[in-house]
Protein backbone atom coordinates (compact mmCIF):
# COMPACT_ATOMS: atom_id res chain seq x y z
CA UNK A 1 0.00 0.00 0.00
CA UNK A 2 1.39 3.39 -1.02
CA UNK A 3 1.83 5.84 1.84
CA UNK A 4 0.23 9.21 1.29
CA UNK A 5 2.12 12.40 2.16
CA UNK A 6 1.84 13.52 5.78
CA UNK A 7 0.28 16.78 4.60
CA UNK A 8 -2.62 14.95 2.95
CA UNK A 9 -3.19 12.65 5.91
CA UNK A 10 -3.22 15.55 8.36
CA UNK A 11 -5.74 17.52 6.34
CA UNK A 12 -8.34 15.04 5.23
CA UNK A 13 -9.56 16.88 2.13
CA UNK A 14 -12.52 19.01 1.17
CA UNK A 15 -15.10 16.78 2.90
CA UNK A 16 -14.05 18.12 6.29
CA UNK A 17 -14.47 21.68 5.04
CA UNK A 18 -17.97 20.97 3.75
CA UNK A 19 -18.96 19.38 7.08
CA UNK A 20 -17.60 22.39 8.93
CA UNK A 21 -19.75 24.79 6.93
CA UNK A 22 -22.82 22.63 7.47
CA UNK A 23 -22.27 22.58 11.25
CA UNK A 24 -21.90 26.36 11.67
CA UNK A 25 -23.06 27.32 15.20
CA UNK A 26 -26.23 29.38 15.35
CA UNK A 27 -24.47 32.29 17.10
CA UNK A 28 -21.94 32.51 14.28
CA UNK A 29 -24.77 32.94 11.81
CA UNK A 30 -25.52 36.31 13.43
CA UNK A 31 -22.05 37.67 12.63
CA UNK A 32 -22.21 40.29 9.88
CA UNK A 33 -19.21 42.20 8.50
CA UNK A 34 -21.26 44.26 6.04
CA UNK A 35 -19.57 47.57 5.27
CA UNK A 36 -16.52 46.60 7.32
CA UNK A 37 -12.82 46.51 6.41
CA UNK A 38 -10.59 43.62 7.48
CA UNK A 39 -6.90 44.46 7.87
CA UNK A 40 -4.71 41.48 6.95
CA UNK A 41 -1.15 42.01 8.14
CA UNK A 42 1.51 40.27 6.06
CA UNK A 43 4.93 40.77 7.74
CA UNK A 44 6.76 40.57 4.40
CA UNK A 45 7.27 42.71 1.33
CA UNK A 46 5.24 42.66 -1.87
CA UNK A 47 7.50 40.46 -4.00
CA UNK A 48 7.49 37.13 -2.16
CA UNK A 49 5.37 34.05 -1.72
CA UNK A 50 3.51 35.25 1.37
CA UNK A 51 2.21 38.32 -0.43
CA UNK A 52 1.26 36.19 -3.41
CA UNK A 53 -0.58 33.74 -1.13
CA UNK A 54 -2.49 36.48 0.71
CA UNK A 55 -3.56 38.33 -2.39
CA UNK A 56 -4.70 35.06 -3.93
CA UNK A 57 -6.96 34.45 -0.95
CA UNK A 58 -8.43 37.97 -0.68
CA UNK A 59 -11.26 37.63 -3.24
CA UNK A 60 -12.22 34.16 -2.01
CA UNK A 61 -12.46 35.31 1.61
CA UNK A 62 -14.42 38.41 0.60
CA UNK A 63 -16.96 36.12 -1.08
CA UNK A 64 -17.13 33.72 1.87
CA UNK A 65 -17.16 36.06 4.88
CA UNK A 66 -20.61 37.12 6.15
CA UNK A 67 -21.47 40.55 4.78
CA UNK A 68 -18.68 40.39 2.17
CA UNK A 69 -16.31 42.91 3.80
CA UNK A 70 -13.29 44.43 2.12
CA UNK A 71 -10.15 42.46 2.98
CA UNK A 72 -7.09 44.72 2.69
CA UNK A 73 -3.55 43.36 2.80
CA UNK A 74 -1.08 45.48 4.77
CA UNK A 75 2.56 44.57 4.08
CA UNK A 76 4.86 45.21 7.06
CA UNK A 77 8.29 43.71 6.26
CA UNK A 78 11.34 43.80 8.49
CA UNK A 79 13.47 41.83 11.00
CA UNK A 80 12.75 38.43 9.41
CA UNK A 81 9.00 39.11 9.70
CA UNK A 82 9.13 39.76 13.46
CA UNK A 83 8.44 43.49 13.02
CA UNK A 84 4.98 43.05 11.51
CA UNK A 85 4.17 40.05 13.67
CA UNK A 86 5.07 41.92 16.85
CA UNK A 87 2.82 44.73 15.64
CA UNK A 88 -0.10 42.32 15.30
CA UNK A 89 0.59 40.83 18.75
CA UNK A 90 0.56 44.34 20.23
CA UNK A 91 -2.08 46.13 18.16
CA UNK A 92 -4.25 43.46 16.56
CA UNK A 93 -7.93 43.66 17.53
CA UNK A 94 -10.35 40.98 18.72
CA UNK A 95 -13.35 42.12 16.69
CA UNK A 96 -12.66 39.88 13.70
CA UNK A 97 -11.38 42.80 11.63
CA UNK A 98 -7.68 42.13 12.19
CA UNK A 99 -5.89 38.98 11.03
CA UNK A 100 -2.27 37.95 10.54
CA UNK A 101 -0.66 35.87 7.83
CA UNK A 102 2.31 33.93 9.20
CA UNK A 103 5.03 32.02 7.40
CA UNK A 104 7.93 29.74 8.27
CA UNK A 105 10.10 32.81 8.79
CA UNK A 106 7.64 33.85 11.49
CA UNK A 107 7.66 30.39 13.07
CA UNK A 108 11.41 29.77 13.15
CA UNK A 109 12.42 32.81 15.25
CA UNK A 110 9.66 31.76 17.66
CA UNK A 111 10.91 28.16 17.76
CA UNK A 112 14.52 29.21 18.29
CA UNK A 113 13.85 31.80 20.99
CA UNK A 114 14.91 34.80 18.90
CA UNK A 115 15.16 37.86 21.13
CA UNK A 116 13.24 39.95 18.61
CA UNK A 117 10.14 37.82 19.10
CA UNK A 118 7.43 39.45 21.21
CA UNK A 119 4.67 37.08 20.14
CA UNK A 120 3.44 33.63 21.09
CA UNK A 121 1.53 31.27 18.82
CA UNK A 122 -0.44 30.09 21.87
CA UNK A 123 -2.14 33.51 21.83
CA UNK A 124 -3.66 32.92 18.39
CA UNK A 125 -6.46 30.85 16.89
CA UNK A 126 -5.62 29.36 13.51
CA UNK A 127 -8.22 29.87 10.79
CA UNK A 128 -6.51 28.22 7.83
CA UNK A 129 -3.16 26.55 7.12
CA UNK A 130 -1.54 26.27 3.72
CA UNK A 131 1.19 23.72 2.98
CA UNK A 132 3.89 25.09 0.71
CA UNK A 133 6.97 23.68 -0.99
CA UNK A 134 10.29 25.21 -1.94
CA UNK A 135 12.33 25.02 -5.14
CA UNK A 136 16.07 25.62 -5.51
CA UNK A 137 17.27 27.01 -8.83
CA UNK A 138 20.53 28.36 -10.25
CA UNK A 139 21.68 30.68 -12.99
CA UNK A 140 22.36 29.02 -16.33
CA UNK A 141 25.89 30.50 -16.30
CA UNK A 142 26.95 27.83 -13.80
CA UNK A 143 26.58 25.14 -16.45
CA UNK A 144 24.43 22.96 -14.21
CA UNK A 145 21.42 21.72 -16.12
CA UNK A 146 20.10 18.88 -13.96
CA UNK A 147 20.68 16.95 -10.75
CA UNK A 148 23.28 14.88 -12.59
CA UNK A 149 25.42 18.03 -12.79
CA UNK A 150 25.03 19.03 -9.14
CA UNK A 151 28.59 18.07 -8.18
CA UNK A 152 29.78 20.87 -10.47
CA UNK A 153 28.35 23.35 -7.97
CA UNK A 154 30.92 22.27 -5.39
CA UNK A 155 33.67 24.12 -7.26
CA UNK A 156 31.89 27.46 -7.01
CA UNK A 157 31.67 30.00 -4.21
CA UNK A 158 28.02 30.97 -4.35
CA UNK A 159 26.21 33.91 -2.79
CA UNK A 160 22.68 33.44 -1.48
CA UNK A 161 20.32 36.27 -0.53
CA UNK A 162 18.86 35.54 2.91
CA UNK A 163 16.55 37.07 5.48
CA UNK A 164 18.71 35.61 8.24
CA UNK A 165 19.80 32.22 9.60
CA UNK A 166 16.94 31.95 12.11
CA UNK A 167 14.31 32.63 9.45
CA UNK A 168 12.86 30.00 7.14
CA UNK A 169 16.14 30.34 5.25
CA UNK A 170 17.56 27.99 7.88
CA UNK A 171 16.17 25.15 5.72
CA UNK A 172 18.13 26.04 2.54
CA UNK A 173 21.27 27.07 4.44
CA UNK A 174 21.44 23.75 6.27
CA UNK A 175 20.54 21.83 3.10
CA UNK A 176 23.38 23.51 1.19
CA UNK A 177 25.81 22.56 3.95
CA UNK A 178 24.58 18.95 4.07
CA UNK A 179 25.07 18.69 0.30
CA UNK A 180 28.62 20.07 0.57
CA UNK A 181 28.02 23.31 -1.34
CA UNK A 182 30.10 26.43 -0.65
CA UNK A 183 27.30 28.96 -0.20
CA UNK A 184 27.84 32.31 1.50
CA UNK A 185 24.62 33.96 2.64
CA UNK A 186 24.10 37.68 2.23
CA UNK A 187 21.90 38.47 5.21
CA UNK A 188 19.47 41.35 5.59
CA UNK A 189 16.95 40.64 2.81
CA UNK A 190 13.43 41.73 3.78
CA UNK A 191 11.86 38.70 2.15
CA UNK A 192 12.35 36.13 -0.58
CA UNK A 193 11.18 38.71 -3.12
CA UNK A 194 14.30 40.93 -2.75
CA UNK A 195 16.45 37.79 -2.88
CA UNK A 196 14.84 36.80 -6.16
CA UNK A 197 15.48 40.26 -7.57
CA UNK A 198 19.16 39.87 -6.62
CA UNK A 199 19.15 36.66 -8.64
CA UNK A 200 17.55 38.41 -11.61
CA UNK A 201 20.20 41.15 -11.46
CA UNK A 202 22.96 38.54 -11.42
CA UNK A 203 24.15 39.45 -7.92
CA UNK A 204 23.55 35.90 -6.70
CA UNK A 205 23.46 32.74 -8.77
CA UNK A 206 21.60 30.36 -6.46
CA UNK A 207 18.19 31.01 -4.93
CA UNK A 208 15.09 29.29 -3.64
CA UNK A 209 11.47 30.41 -3.57
CA UNK A 210 8.38 28.96 -1.98
CA UNK A 211 5.87 27.46 -4.40
CA UNK A 212 3.58 30.51 -4.93
CA UNK A 213 6.45 32.84 -5.80
CA UNK A 214 8.21 30.19 -7.87
CA UNK A 215 5.11 29.53 -9.98
CA UNK A 216 4.43 33.23 -10.52
CA UNK A 217 7.87 34.86 -10.59
CA UNK A 218 10.45 32.22 -11.40
CA UNK A 219 8.71 30.06 -14.00
CA UNK A 220 9.01 32.87 -16.59
CA UNK A 221 12.78 32.82 -15.97
CA UNK A 222 12.79 29.03 -16.37
CA UNK A 223 10.95 29.32 -19.69
CA UNK A 224 13.53 31.86 -20.87
CA UNK A 225 16.32 29.47 -19.91
CA UNK A 226 17.78 31.89 -17.35
CA UNK A 227 16.86 29.87 -14.24
CA UNK A 228 17.51 26.13 -13.93
CA UNK A 229 15.37 24.39 -11.26
CA UNK A 230 17.35 21.64 -9.53
CA UNK A 231 15.52 20.31 -6.49
CA UNK A 232 12.77 20.78 -3.93
CA UNK A 233 12.67 20.28 -0.17
CA UNK A 234 10.12 17.52 -0.71
CA UNK A 235 7.54 16.64 1.92
CA UNK A 236 7.12 13.90 4.53
CA UNK A 237 5.08 10.73 4.17
CA UNK A 238 3.27 8.94 7.01
CA UNK A 239 6.55 7.30 8.08
CA UNK A 240 8.35 10.68 8.27
CA UNK A 241 10.31 9.80 5.15
CA UNK A 242 11.14 12.61 2.73
CA UNK A 243 9.24 12.15 -0.55
CA UNK A 244 8.80 14.30 -3.64
CA UNK A 245 6.80 17.50 -3.61
CA UNK A 246 3.40 16.79 -5.27
CA UNK A 247 3.52 20.10 -7.16
CA UNK A 248 6.93 19.29 -8.68
CA UNK A 249 6.97 15.50 -9.06
CA UNK A 250 9.69 15.62 -11.71
CA UNK A 251 12.17 17.38 -9.43
CA UNK A 252 14.21 15.36 -6.90
CA UNK A 253 14.15 16.29 -3.23
CA UNK A 254 17.21 17.09 -1.14
CA UNK A 255 17.68 13.49 -0.02
CA UNK A 256 17.72 12.23 -3.59
CA UNK A 257 20.22 14.90 -4.58
CA UNK A 258 22.48 13.91 -1.68
CA UNK A 259 22.28 10.27 -2.79
CA UNK A 260 23.20 11.29 -6.33
CA UNK A 261 26.12 13.47 -5.23
CA UNK A 262 27.57 11.28 -2.49
CA UNK A 263 26.51 7.76 -3.41
CA UNK A 264 24.68 7.09 -0.15
CA UNK A 265 21.54 8.17 1.66
CA UNK A 266 21.80 11.13 4.04
CA UNK A 267 21.90 10.35 7.74
CA UNK A 268 23.17 11.77 11.03
CA UNK A 269 22.22 14.67 13.33
CA UNK A 270 22.37 17.34 10.63
CA UNK A 271 19.93 15.43 8.44
CA UNK A 272 17.64 14.69 11.40
CA UNK A 273 17.62 18.37 12.38
CA UNK A 274 16.98 19.45 8.79
CA UNK A 275 13.96 17.12 8.53
CA UNK A 276 12.55 18.42 11.83
CA UNK A 277 12.74 22.05 10.75
CA UNK A 278 11.53 21.33 7.23
CA UNK A 279 8.47 19.66 8.81
CA UNK A 280 7.95 22.69 11.05
CA UNK A 281 8.41 25.15 8.22
CA UNK A 282 6.50 23.76 5.26
CA UNK A 283 3.46 21.51 6.00
CA UNK A 284 1.82 24.56 7.63
CA UNK A 285 4.10 27.09 5.99
CA UNK A 286 1.48 29.81 5.85
CA UNK A 287 -1.35 30.35 8.33
CA UNK A 288 -4.17 32.81 8.86
CA UNK A 289 -4.52 33.50 12.57
CA UNK A 290 -6.79 35.60 14.73
CA UNK A 291 -6.24 36.64 18.33
CA UNK A 292 -7.49 34.56 21.22
CA UNK A 293 -10.05 36.58 23.10
CA UNK A 294 -11.99 37.16 19.90
CA UNK A 295 -15.63 36.25 20.67
CA UNK A 296 -16.40 32.61 19.85
CA UNK A 297 -19.13 33.42 17.28
CA UNK A 298 -16.66 35.58 15.33
CA UNK A 299 -13.97 32.87 15.41
CA UNK A 300 -16.56 30.33 14.26
CA UNK A 301 -17.67 32.65 11.44
CA UNK A 302 -14.08 33.06 10.28
CA UNK A 303 -13.46 29.32 10.33
CA UNK A 304 -16.67 28.66 8.45
CA UNK A 305 -15.71 31.30 5.89
CA UNK A 306 -12.32 29.68 5.34
CA UNK A 307 -13.98 26.29 4.94
CA UNK A 308 -16.48 27.79 2.48
CA UNK A 309 -13.81 29.63 0.50
CA UNK A 310 -11.89 26.46 -0.37
CA UNK A 311 -15.07 24.80 -1.66
CA UNK A 312 -16.24 27.67 -3.87
CA UNK A 313 -16.52 26.92 -7.61
CA UNK A 314 -13.23 27.55 -9.36
CA UNK A 315 -11.15 27.65 -6.19
CA UNK A 316 -9.36 24.33 -6.67
CA UNK A 317 -8.21 25.08 -10.20
CA UNK A 318 -7.10 28.60 -9.29
CA UNK A 319 -5.32 27.34 -6.17
CA UNK A 320 -3.36 24.69 -8.04
CA UNK A 321 -2.22 27.30 -10.55
CA UNK A 322 -1.23 29.96 -7.99
CA UNK A 323 -0.29 28.07 -4.83
CA UNK A 324 0.51 24.57 -6.01
CA UNK A 325 -1.04 21.13 -5.66
CA UNK A 326 -1.50 21.17 -1.89
CA UNK A 327 -4.70 20.65 0.07
CA UNK A 328 -5.69 23.55 2.32
CA UNK A 329 -6.37 22.86 6.01
CA UNK A 330 -9.21 24.31 8.07
CA UNK A 331 -10.79 23.54 11.42
CA UNK A 332 -9.26 20.72 13.48
CA UNK A 333 -6.90 19.87 10.62
CA UNK A 334 -5.46 23.38 10.69
CA UNK A 335 -4.99 23.08 14.46
CA UNK A 336 -3.06 19.84 13.93
CA UNK A 337 -0.73 21.47 11.43
CA UNK A 338 -0.27 24.50 13.69
CA UNK A 339 1.02 22.14 16.40
CA UNK A 340 3.46 20.55 13.93
CA UNK A 341 4.66 23.97 12.81
CA UNK A 342 5.26 25.40 16.27
CA UNK A 343 7.16 22.56 17.95
CA UNK A 344 10.38 20.70 17.12
CA UNK A 345 12.10 17.92 19.09
CA UNK A 346 14.43 19.35 21.78
CA UNK A 347 17.47 17.50 20.40
CA UNK A 348 16.90 18.93 16.90
CA UNK A 349 16.45 22.42 18.34
CA UNK A 350 19.65 22.19 20.36
CA UNK A 351 21.60 20.85 17.39
CA UNK A 352 20.46 23.79 15.27
CA UNK A 353 21.24 26.31 18.03
CA UNK A 354 24.77 24.89 18.30
CA UNK A 355 25.13 24.94 14.51
CA UNK A 356 23.99 28.57 14.29
CA UNK A 357 26.55 29.54 16.92
CA UNK A 358 29.40 27.62 15.25
CA UNK A 359 28.54 28.38 11.64
CA UNK A 360 27.33 31.98 11.81
CA UNK A 361 28.22 33.08 15.34
CA UNK A 362 24.50 33.64 15.71
CA UNK A 363 22.73 33.39 19.05
CA UNK A 364 18.98 33.90 18.55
Amino acid sequence: MTKRPLITIAIGGLAAAAMMVASLPAAAQDVDFSGKRVEWIIPYGTGGGSNRWARFYVPWLQKALPGNPVVAVKNMPGASSTKGTNYFARRGTTDGLSILGTSGSTQFPFLLGDRRVKYDYADWEVILATPVGGVVYVNKSLGVNSTADMKKLQKYKLKFGSQGPTSLDLVPLLAFEILGLNVKPVFGMKGRGPARLSFERGEVRIDYQTTPAFLKRVMPLVKKGVAIPLMTWGTLDANAKVVRDPTFPDLPHVGEVYQSMHGKAPRGPAWTAWKAFMAAGFPAQKMIVIKKGTPAPIVAAWRAAAAKAITLPGFEEAKNKSLGNYEQAVGAQAETLKKVATAVPPKAKQWVLDWLKTRYNKVP
